[in-house]
C-alpha cells in the first residue's frame, strides 16, 4: 500500500496539481509529425526572449508546436470521470481556497486557475507559455518579464491583466499558505508594465528554480477577491481562469467540475488533447471498503490503486471477469513517492539518533512485504529513490569537496557508504536486529526492567503512530510488536483529518507517516521539507523538525546549482547527511502506477516518459460506453 500524505507534496504540488506545471521526465516519446528540434540554451550571461523556462535554460521543443508529444490532439470532448480523494483531506473538505493554511481544501481546485505557463510530462523541468506567451530574460537571470497573451480571460469574460498576476504574486507571498511564503521570500518584487507586461525582480541569493515556481503560480482575479479575506476560508468558488470552474459539490460527499465550454486558452498547444472531460468529479469516503464498493458498483469509474492486498485478491466480481472493469500498470520513469515514518525530532525522546535507529531496526520490511503487500514493492532507502541523485558507495571527489567543510559537524559515516536499512531474515522477529536496535539504546541511556524500557529521565518509553486514516495499521501493528520486545510501548492514535492537519500543523505528534513524490531536479522546495527555518514555523511541511545547518547549507547548494552535472554531484551528498540523521523510518517504493478503471477510457498511443497520463490526457468513449451498457 501507498498512502499519499495529506500535505502538499512537492513542487508540482506546490505550484498546482492541474496541467502537470513541473514536468518530471529526461526524454520524449514522439508522434509522427511533431517536430522536436531542441533549442538551443542561451549563452550564459546574454539576455534572450523565449516562449519557455527551465531550470536550465534548455528546452526541448521549439516556439509554436502543435501540441506535446504524448497527447492525442484529436481527442474528442464529452463524458465524466469519477474518481476518489487521492490527495488533501480523503474524507471531507471545508474550503475552496487551496493556496492558504486554513480549512480543508476541496481537491482539484487547481485546474480552475491558469498560470503564465505550464509544464510539459516530457521535460524534467520545462514550462512552455499559457498566459504568458513570451518572457525576457535579463544577462544576470534576476530579472523575468513576461508579455501576457490579450486573449488571456477569466471565466467571467473579464481579461487576465498584470495587475491580476502582480496581485497573485503579493497575495501569495503576504497572505498564502506558509510553504508559499517560504519560497517566495527570495523575490523581491513584481511591476506591472501597463496591462500586458509583468516584471519580476529576484533576490541574487535567489534559488536557481525561483523563477518556474513564479511562472506556475496560479494567478487570482484582483477584482474578484476586493473586500474578500484571502486568508480565510470559503465556499464561494474563486474565479478563474482555468479549463475547468467548480459545478455542484456537497461538502463530505462530492465536488465536480465543468468544462469551460469558451475556455480562452482551449486551443492553445499546451492544452491541445488535453482537458476531454465534461466533467470531472471527485468522491469522498471515510472507509477505504466503502469507496472499493463504489468503485465495483460504477460510482466512481477510474481508479488508482495504492493497496497491493487489493490489488491482488480484490478484483474477482462480475464486472471485471467479464471484461467491463479493466486493470493497468503503467510503467513510468519518474522518481517514485518518498515515504516513510518521520519522527518529530523537536521532543527529547527522539533526539538522540541511536533511538531513531534501534526504532527502525524494529520494522521488518523484508516480512511485510512479503506477508502484507505481496512481494509488490521495494525497500526506500534514500530521499532521493530510484534516481541519479541516490548515493551509493563511497563519496566522488566532488561529493567530498562539498562535505569535507562540514567534518566534524556530520557523523562520520558521512564519508564512507550512505547508511543502508539492514536486510532482516524475513521471519518477522530478526533477533539480530532486535538485539542491535537494544545495543542502541542502552548506550542512549536506556534501561529495561522487565518488560518496561525507561529512558534516562526514569520514564518508560512510549510512541504514538499518528494517522488520519487506518490504512497502514496491518503494517503498523507488527512494526509496534517488535517495539513492545524491546519494552517500548508503541500505539496508534487514528483522528479525523481536520483534528490531523491541525495536530500537523502545531507539530503535535510522535511519529507520522508521509509519502512526497521524488523529483528529478529537486529545488528551493528541499528548504520546505528539511530546512531549519521550515522546521522551527507553524503549519511548516519539514515534520521531523531537522535542523541542521550542514542540510541548510547543502539544500542552497542544490537549489543553486547551475547544470544537471552539479544537482546531481550536490544532492548525492545533501543525501549522505539526511540518512545519517535518522530523521525517519524509509517505508517503500514502486517504479509504476496501479489503474482500475471501467472500460468507457481510450488514450492516447504514446504517454509521457516521467508519468501515466491518466487520467489527464484520456478521454470518453461513448463506444466502448454504448459496448459495455454504461450508463453513469
Amino acid at each position: 500500500m501507498l498512502r499519499r500524505s495529506s500535505l502538499l507534496a512537492t513542487r508540482r504540488d506546490l505550484f498546482g496539481l492541474a496541467g502537470g506545471l513541473i514536468g518530471v521526465t529526461l526524454a520524449a516519446h514522439l508522434l509522427p509529425g511533431v517536430a522536436l528540434a531542441q533549442e538551443e540554451p542561451p549563452p550564459p550571461g546574454e539576455a534572450f526572449e523565449s516562449h519557455g523556462l527551465s531550470a536550465f535554460d534548455d528546452l526541448q521543443l521549439p516556439k509554436n508546436f502543435p501540441h506535446f508529444p504524448y497527447v492525442n490532439p484529436d481527442a474528442p470532448k464529452g463524458g465524466k470521470v469519477t474518481m476518489r480523494v487521492t490527495q488533501g483531506s480523503f474524507d471531507t473538505f471545508n474550503t475552496l481556497n487551496a493556496y492558504v493554511l486554513q480549512g480543508d481544501a476541496a481537491a482539484g481546485m487547481s485546474m480552475t486557475f491558469d498560470s503564465l505557463m505550464a509544464g510539459s510530462g516530457d521535460e524534467p523541468d520545462a514550462l512552455y507559455g499559457l498566459v504568458a506567451e513570451s518572457v525576457s530574460v535579463s544577462p544576470d537571470r534576476r530579472t523575468y518579464s513576461f508579455r501576457l497573451r490579450p486573449e488571456a480571460r477569466f471565466h467571467d469574460g473579464t481579461p487576465i491583466t498584470a495587475d491580476d498576476v502582480v496581485f497573485s504574486f503579493n497575495i501569495l507571498k503576504e497572505k498564502g499558505h506558509p510553504s508559499y511564503r517560504a519560497l517566495l521570500a527570495e523575490a523581491e518584487k513584481a511591476v506591472a508594465e501597463g496591462d500586458d507586461v509583468v516584471t519580476f525582480t529576484l533576490s541574487e541569493s535567489r534559488g536557481r528554480d525561483l523563477h518556474l515556481l513564479i511562472a506556475s503560480l496560479p494567478i487570482f482575479s484582483k477584482a474578484w477577491w476586493d473586500g474578500r479575506d484571502f486568508a480565510a476560508s470559503t465556499l464561494d468558488a474563486p474565479l478563474g481562469s482555468g479549463a475547468y470552474k467548480v459545478g455542484r459539490f456537497e461538502v463530505g460527499r462530492f465536488i465536480e467540475f465543468d468544462r469551460v465550454g469558451d475556455y480562452w486558452a482551449r486551443d492553445l498547444n499546451v492544452n491541445v488533447g488535453q482537458n476531454n472531460f465534461d466533467k470531472i468529479r471527485y468522491e469522498y469516503f471515510r472507509d477505504e471498503q466503502v469507496m472499493f464498493e463504489a468503485f465495483k458498483s460504477g460510482l466512481i469509474n477510474f481508479h488508482e490503486e495504492y493497496t497491493a492486498s487489493l490489488w491482488a485478491n480484490g478484483y474477482d466480481f462480475a464486472a471485471f471477469r467479464d471484461g467491463r472493469v479493466k486493470r493497468e500498470k503503467i510503467e513510468t520513469a519518474a522518481a517514485p513517492n518518498i515515504q516513510g515514518w518521520y519522527f518529530n525530532t523537536r521532543r527529547d525522546k527522539f533526539a538522540d539518533p541511536r533511538v531513531r535507529e534501534a526504532i527502525g531496526l524494529a520494522f521488518d520490511f523484508e516480512w511485510t512485504n512479503a506477508k502484507i503487500m505481496h512481494d509488490a514493492y521495494e525497500r526506500t532507502t534514500s530521499f532521493f529513490e530510484h534516481t541519479p541523485l541516490k548515493a551509493e558507495g563511497l563519496p566522488s571527489p566532488e561529493e567530498l569537496a562539498l562535505l569535507e567543510p562540514f567534518r566534524g559537524q556530520v557523523p562520520d559515516e558521512v564519508f564512507g557508504e550512505p547508511f543502508v536499512p539492514p536486510v532482516s531474515d524475513g521471519s518477522g522477529n530478526d533477533r539480530n536486529q532486535l538485539r542491535r536496535a537494544f545495543q542502541l539504546l542502552t548506550e542512549a541511556g536506556y534501561k529495561r526492567e522487565g518488560n518496561v524500557l525507561r529512558g534516562p529521565d526514569g520514564k518508560p518509553f512510549e510512541i504514538e503512530f499518528l494517522d488520519a486514516s487506518a490504512r497502514l495499521q496491518p503494517h503498523i501493528q507488527p512494526f509496534q510488536a517488535a517495539l513492545g520486545r524491546l519494552g517500548i510501548k508503541a500505539t496508534s492514535r487514528i483522528v479525523d483529518p481536520s483534528q490531523y492537519q491541525e495536530r500537523l500543523k502545531n507539530y503535535d505528534f510522535d511519529v507520522v507517516s508521509v509519502a512526497r513524490r521524488g523529483s528529478l531536479t529537486p529545488g528551493p522546495e528541499l528548504r520546505v521539507f528539511y530546512g531549519s527555518e521550515a522546521g522551527r514555523t507553524p503549519g511548516g511541511m519539514n515534520l521531523a523538525g531537522i535542523t541542521n545547518p550542514a542540510v541548510d547549507a547543502l539544500i542552497e547548494r542544490v537549489a543553486n546549482t547551475r547544470t544537471r552535472e552539479e544537482i546531481t554531484v550536490a544532492a548525492k551528498a545533501l543525501d549522505r547527511v539526511l540518512r545519517a540523521g535518522r530523521y525517519w523510518v524509509p517505508m517503500w517504493f514502486r517504479a509504476d502506477e496501479w489503474y482500475a478503471f471501467w472500460d468507457v477510457f481510450s488514450r492516447p498511443d504514446t504517454s509521457p516518459r516521467y508519468s501515466s497520463g491518466a487520467p489527464g490526457t484520456w478521454w470518453f468513449d461513448a463506444d466502448k460506453a454504448k459496448r459495455i451498457g454504461w450508463r453513469g
